[in-house]
């Protein structure tokens, strides 16, 4: 009976912990997070934004491997328009020795990052976010207000294994509407990848 008890917890927990996190149409807060540089960096940082690519990803997944080129390409042609990738860790080192802090200097130069690769080292934002894999999307739009609206959460694009097989860019096709001040249609799809790793899931 203990054991069907824990199990019960456990799955009860899982749900909960799914249902936390924003939706679309939640007014985002900012963060502070460590950089790969030593600096700290927020979304403050950047006062003539429209919004943000937030991206959850990490340094080891297969499914964050193969779209590291296409959001380096992303964040090249968008941060002009308004919208700078910013890319988070969240992955505890702990679990993942090759997501270490280190290992995030390491790639962000192998492969010459264009955008801040953050460390999410206290487990907290992407908890906040509710992202669940790596990669995942958070789009965020800057309202009249200053406010960070998320407009879209979800995948890249329909094609992880091969770019040139790409038939639904997600992303760039919610960028460019809301670049045209339309909504993005989907707003929501699933992300797909690999699970977050830690140890300190979200508060229930």
């Amino acid at each position: 009976m203990k054991t069907i008890a824990s199990l019960f917890l456990f799955f009860l927990a899982s749900a909960l912990v799914a249902g936390e996190g924003y939706k679309i149409g939640d007014k985002a807060s900012d963060f502070k997070l460590k950089n790969v540089d030593g600096k700290l960096v927020s979304l403050a940082d950047y006062p003539t934004a429209k919004g943000f690519v937030v991206v959850f990803t990490c340094n080891n997944c297969p499914y964050a491997k193969a779209y590291q080129d296409r959001i380096i390409a992303l964040d090249k042609e968008y941060k002009t328009k308004g919208f700078p990738v910013i890319a988070i860790n969240p992955n505890d080192p702990a679990i993942e020795p090759g997501d270490s802090y280190e290992a995030m200097v390491t790639r962000s130069k192998e492969k010459g990052y264009t955008f801040p690769y953050l460390y999410d080292e206290k487990h907290e934002v992407f908890r906040q976010y509710g992202a669940t894999k790596t990669p995942h999307i958070f789009v965020l739009k800057k309202n009249g207000q200053g406010e960070l609206i998320v407009s879209y959460i979800g995948a890249v694009d329909d094609n992880h294994q091969d770019a040139s097989a790409v038939t639904q860019p997600y992303l760039e096709n919610a960028l460019n509407a809301l670049l045209n001040n339309k909504q993005p249609e989907p707003n929501f799809t699933k992300a797909v990848g690999c699970g977050v790793k830690s140890k300190t899931p979200a508060t229930l």
